[in-house]
Parts: C-alpha cells; sequence; structure tokens
C-alpha cells in the first residue's frame, strides 16, 4: 500500500492545480474573479493561425544574384563567336563591330539579370515581389524589373541593328544559346526568414492588470471572458512552478492518494476480507491503480492529443471478471477520482469515465464466451457516444457545431480496452486468480486431465458428472459461483485415477480387491483419493480454488464401513481412528459445503435397490442431517433455509435421474 502511494505521487505533476473549471458559454457561479497578478492575454489559437498565414504572405522569397554566370557565358560566347563567323563565311571588316555590340547586349541583359521563375511563387499574380540579394544587399524588386530567358530574347532581337540578316540571324543564335539565369531562388534562407517571422509572432493581445476583474460572478462565460480565463490559468500554473513549494503540493498528493487508498483498504476489510488477507490479490488490485495512474501522468507529461485515448474502462472490466462487481465499481471510481485533480475539464472527464466504466460492468455479468467482450465494448462505445452527444449539445446547443472529428479517440479507447482479455490470462498465472474464463476451460469434459478420468475410471467420471450437476443446480438457487462448484465437482475426485479398481464404481464383477486386505489398508487406499487428487492438480496446475473442493469433500470424516467392519471383527483389537479418518479440513464456503453434500447424495443413491419418492427423501435427510451432526458445515455459511433449499432440489433431481413417478393423488 505504502510503495503504492509512493509511486503514484512521485510521477504525478508537481505543480497546483488550478481551482477553478469553466466553459464556454456557461455561467461563472464562483465567486468575483480578481486577478492577483498582472498577466498578457494569450490569443486563441485561431487568432495565432491567422496571424500565422498573414506573416508567411507577407514574407517575400529570396533570391541570390550569381556573378559568376555572366562571365562564363561571355567567355563562351566569344570563343563560339570566331568559330561560327569564320565557317558562315560573313564579312571580316564587320565580325568585330558585330562582337563588340553582342557583347554589350549580353553584359545589359546579365546586370540586369536573369531569373528563374518559381512557379509556386506567383500564386494569382504571374509577376511577383521578391527580394534579391547581391554583393549582400537586399533588395525588393518585380518579376518585371529583370529579365526572363523570354524577355531578354526579345530584347536582343529590338537592339540588335545590322543590315546582314545572315549576321544577324547568327548573333541572335548564338546569344540565345547563351542565356542562362544569373537569378536563384534561395529556399533556405527563405525558411530561415520565414521561421524567423513566425517566433517574432506575439501570442499575446493586451493585458489584464493587477486588482483587475477578470470575471464577475453570474457572468457569461463569453469568448472574450473565456480567453481571459484561459490565460490566467496558463499563467498562474507557470507562475506556481517555481513560486509555489513543491514539497507541500507533494505532501498533498501524499495525503489525497493515500486516503483513497486507504479507502480501498477499508472496503475490502469489510466486504471482501478473503481478498484482504491475500497479499496476491492485494497487489494485482493496487498494481492495476498504480499502472493506470502511471500510465495518465505519462500521457500528461508528453502532452498527448487527447486523454481519452487512454482505455480507462479496462480497469473495470479486469476487476470485474476476477473478482465482482462492486469492487469493480469500486475501484474504478477511486481511479476516476484520483486522474480527476490533473487532467483538464475534470467534471467532464469524470462522467465520461464514470458512466463508462458502469456500463462495462453491467455488460460483463460472466465472461464465459469470447464474443461478450466485444459486446461490452460495443456497449462502451454507445455510452461514450450519448455523453459525447450530450455534452456538445449542452454546451453548444446545436448538431452543427458538433465537431464529430473528437468522438474518434474515444473509438481507440474501446479498442484498446480489448486489451483486457490477455492481461486477464497474464494476471491469472502470475497472482493465482480463477476468472470464470478460466473455469469455463476447466469444465470442458475434453480437456486432457477430464479425458483421462473418463478413460482409466469411467465410473467415477460418470459419479463426478452427476454430482456437478446436483451441486451446480443447488448453489445456482442458493446463491453463489455455479461455475466454481461445476468445475470443482468436476476434479473433486480425481485422485481415484491411481487405484480406480478399489473404488465401487469402477468395479464391474462382483469381487473387490478390498476382500484380501486388512481395513485398516482398505481405508487408506481410500482416503488417499484426496491427496492423490491434489498432487495431479497441482502437477497440472489447477487454481488453488478447484483445489479446495478435493480437499474438503469428504471434511474429516470416516471411512465408517471400513471403521464399523474392523469394530465388528476385531472388537478385542486397539486402534487409532485417525486411521479411518479423512485429513480435511472441513468445507469453508457455501460452494465446498454444497459439493461435499451433492457427493454424499449422489454416491448414496446409488445404493438404492429401489427407488422411489419415499426412499430418495429419507436418503437426503439422513445424510444432510448426518453432515450437520459430524459438525462439517460448521465453517461453511450455509443456513438452515439453503439447507431446505438444497435438499429439495436434490430430491427432485434424484427422482428424475431415476425416473420416479410421483403419485400426486396420494400425496393430496
Amino acid at each position: 500500500m505504502v510503495l503504492s502511494v509512493l509511486i503514484i505521487t512521485l510521477v504525478l505533476p508537481k505543480q497546483p492545480k488550478f481551482r477553478y473549471e469553466f466553459e464556454k458559454g456557461k455561467v461563472w457561479l464562483n465567486k468575483d474573479l480578481v486577478s492577483p497578478f498582472s498577466f498578457a492575454i494569450l490569443k486563441t489559437p485561431k487568432q495565432v493561425d491567422a496571424d500565422k498565414k498573414t506573416a508567411l504572405n507577407n514574407v517575400l522569397p529570396i533570391y541570390k544574384y550569381e556573378d559568376d554566370v555572366f562571365k562564363a557565358q561571355d567567355e563562351a560566347f566569344l570563343n563560339e563567336f570566331d568559330i561560327k563567323w569564320k565557317s558562315a563565311g560573313l564579312n571580316e571588316h564587320e565580325k568585330e563591330r558585330a562582337k563588340n555590340n553582342a557583347q554589350n547586349l549580353l553584359k545589359i541583359v546579365y546586370t540586369k539579370g536573369i531569373i528563374s521563375i518559381n512557379v509556386k511563387h506567383q500564386k494569382n499574380e504571374k509577376n511577383y515581389d521578391f527580394s534579391l540579394i547581391h554583393d549582400n544587399v537586399a533588395r525588393t524588386i518585380n518579376v518585371e524589373d529583370v529579365f526572363t530567358a523570354e524577355k531578354a530574347l526579345d530584347f536582343f532581337k529590338d537592339n540588335y541593328k545590322t543590315q546582314d540578316v545572315n549576321a544577324k540571324n547568327l548573333v541572335l543564335d548564338l546569344l540565345e544559346s547563351h542565356l542562362k539565369p544569373n537569378i536563384f531562388f534561395d529556399e533556405r534562407l527563405t525558411a530561415e526568414v520565414q521561421k524567423s517571422t513566425l517566433n517574432s509572432i506575439s501570442t499575446t493581445r493586451g493585458m489584464v492588470e493587477k486588482g483587475e476583474m477578470i470575471i464577475a460572478k453570474d457572468s457569461l462565460v463569453n469568448d472574450d471572458a473565456f480567453q481571459k480565463l484561459v490565460s490566467f490559468r496558463e499563467n498562474y500554473e507557470a507562475q506556481t512552478k517555481t513560486v509555489g513549494n513543491g514539497s507541500l503540493v507533494y505532501l498533498g498528493q501524499i495525503f489525497l492518494v493515500g486516503f483513497i487508498i486507504a479507502l480501498l483498504m477499508i472496503f475490502l476489510f469489510l466486504f471482501r476480507k478473503d481478498i484482504f488477507a491475500d497479499n496476491r490479490q492485494l497487489s494485482l488490485l493496487l498494481l492495476v491503480v498504480t499502472t493506470m495512474l502511471v500510465v495518465l501522468t505519462w500521457a500528461l507529461k508528453f502532452n498527448i492529443s487527447n486523454l481519452y485515448l487512454l482505455p480507462f474502462s479496462i480497469v473495470p472490466i479486469i476487476i470485474r471478471i476476477l473478482f465482482d462487481t462492486r469492487l469493480a465499481l469500486n475501484l474504478h471510481l477511486l481511479v476516476i477520482l484520483i486522474a480527476g485533480f490533473f487532467v483538464p475539464n475534470s467534471f467532464e472527464f469524470v462522467f465520461y469515465q464514470t458512466t463508462a466504466g458502469m456500463v462495462a460492468i453491467y455488460s460483463i455479468r460472466y465472461l464465459v464466451r469470447r464474443e461478450q467482450l466485444l459486446i461490452s465494448a460495443s456497449y462502451i462505445l454507445v455510452s461514450y457516444f450519448v455523453a459525447f452527444v450530450g455534452i456538445h449539445l449542452l454546451r453548444e446547443g446545436s448538431f452543427s457545431q458538433i465537431e464529430w472529428s473528437n468522438f474518434l479517440p474515444f473509438v481507440f479507447s474501446v479498442l484498446l480496452s480489448l486489451l483486457a482479455y490477455p492481461l486477464i490470462y497474464a494476471f491469472e498465472r502470475v497472482f493465482g486468480i480463477t476468472s470464470d474464463v478460466a473455469l469455463v476451460e476447466l469444465t470442458n469434459t475434453n480437456n486432457k486431465l477430464l479425458r483421462e478420468l473418463a478413460f482409466k475410471a469411467p465410473g467415477t467420471f460418470q459419479h463426478s458428472l452427476q454430482v456437478a450437476n446436483l451441486a451446480e443446480a443447488a448453489i445456482f438457487k442458493i446463491g453463489g459461483n455455479a461455475l466454481l462448484v461445476r468445475a470443482g465437482a468436476l476434479y473433486h475426485d480425481i485422485g481415484k485415477m491411481e487405484n480406480p479398481q478399489y473404488f465401487i464404481e469402477n468395479q464391474s464383477t462382483g469381487v473387490s480387491p478390498h476382500d484380501k486386505l486388512p481395513y485398516e489398508q482398505s481405508a487408506q487406499i481410500i482416503i488417499r483419493h484426496v491427496h492423490k487428487g491434489i498432487e495431479i492438480t497441482r502437477k497440472h496446475k489447477l487454481p488453488e480454488s478447484v483445489i479446495d473442493f478435493i480437499r474438503t469433500h469428504h471434511g474429516n470424516t470416516r471411512v465408517d464401513y471400513f471403521y464399523q467392519s474392523f469394530l465388528k471383527n476385531s472388537p478385542e483389537k486397539f486402534i487409532d481412528e485417525n486411521i479411518f479418518r479423512y485429513p480435511g479440513p472441513i468445507p469453508f464456503s457455501k460452494e465446498t459445503g454444497v459439493l461435499m453434500l451433492a457427493d454424499s447424495v449422489e454416491a448414496a443413491s446409488r445404493s438404492l435397490k429401489n427407488p422411489d419418492a419415499e426412499s430418495i427423501n429419507l436418503l437426503v435427510e439422513r445424510i444432510i442431517d448426518y453432515k450437520l451432526e459430524q459438525n462439517q458445515l460448521d465453517n461453511c455459511d450455509l443456513t438452515l433455509k439453503d439447507l431446505e433449499t438444497i435438499k429439495l432440489i436434490f430430491k427432485t433431481m434424484l427422482m428424475s435421474i431415476y425416473h420416479v413417478r410421483v403419485d400426486y393423488l396420494q400425496k393430496v
């Protein structure tokens, strides 16, 4: 308990909790809220996004002017000009003048600049402004102020003058082949400027001064007031992180978490003393609580998108299947109450998770089929949906305002709750707890151990089936775990597999192996089936709750047939009665008590030569009264009313088994 409290409190957030809960559109029911300090009013996320969009639109794309491009193209132009001119056979006297004119035009174009157009910058306008950097100096110009490759070629055509058409065509072809952009888009620098611009955007709008009214009592929490309250909460929590006393916050968490865990212990002490006295089961409960709260803390620390992604309903599902309804509801409420102190919109969170947990518990009475978990998950999802729609209608007053995408985290949470099935199996193995699922598997008569019993001791197997039917019907009527009783009944005589021929139900001839043995040895062979049954079931790793039925189904009664035979045939000898007595213990629960009675009644009924209503009635009365006289039922909580109900069920079922017809007219 102490370890659980320490782990939970160590990982929980340590800043003081903001005391007020508020929702947009609701009335402020608290007292007038006056600011104890000055703080800036935060912009809404939509406002910040709009400011960012505007700021990004105002950031011009950045281009760089490359001087080396002209030098390279001018040199290449000169090298080609002489060769081309000569090969064309043009007038050598015009060569220098044509070359100089072409070079001057090329210099003019490259000095002004040839831009490499980036289509994404054009947007709605073909010509756009951009920032041009040349010699580390930036200036804002438009695409119209520089050349494109097409415009540069048109410029050459308009400004190169000569009467020789062939010479003009040659020069223009050469100029066109050496038109390369020397103004390029700098994506890295543009991104840096955009990032710097976004970082410089203010996330606040205005101030609330110290002593200024934030919101008055009974006022409506409109958009403006809501944003002030959000800003106040953010600043309050930021300030208390550094100003508040962390040790006192931790002490407060220890008080709250310790109080909640103490309530759990009190509940167990008052209503489930069996769990309170079992450290393994107690450890499991505390492990579930601690793990769920540690996962919540992890989610808060890493600021996951939505806390409703966490499968809180997995807690009541696991506890309900492994234990009972009251404990599942109690534990779930305690976990949610602790979580409510640390999550935003705590009332809404508590409402969602409490109702979903209740539905989870109600929808799983007995998990005996795999599809029941899927059905339960669908019910949980429906409960989340009803709560989701109801809360949003209460808040917005309109279906059109509901953001249905916000329901997706609940769907994911419900899917995660299906992990309960493998977790239940793991908890059963680690903590030695038996769930209804495990009991259903054990009661399958096709499993290996029961098939072996049916093969080696068929009479015992049939006896076990009849006992299971009697005990299950009785416990179902008086209240108890019918699945557990059935499992216990099927395995209670499993030890008879060792020497099946020594038990009358497995003897097919009139000869008994006991005829050749001393009475003491025969009694010990009969008694040994209890020890052997415990040994076999533990070897096959059956739950202790099932093994309890083997230990208690004969209590500490005597093997009377051999005891009385010994007294009759050897009256002069002294004998220790304990040699003829089962080791016990006597039954200590309703279930084990009912099994003892069902086992004795069913076994005795086989000795009836002509079973009728009267003989069955006397048999049941005699056997149950004998168990009472022998104090075999002292430790189990069967009432006299329960015993009368059990007698009636046994009599009815035995008459049905032996096809006894009741003469109703004679009875009347």
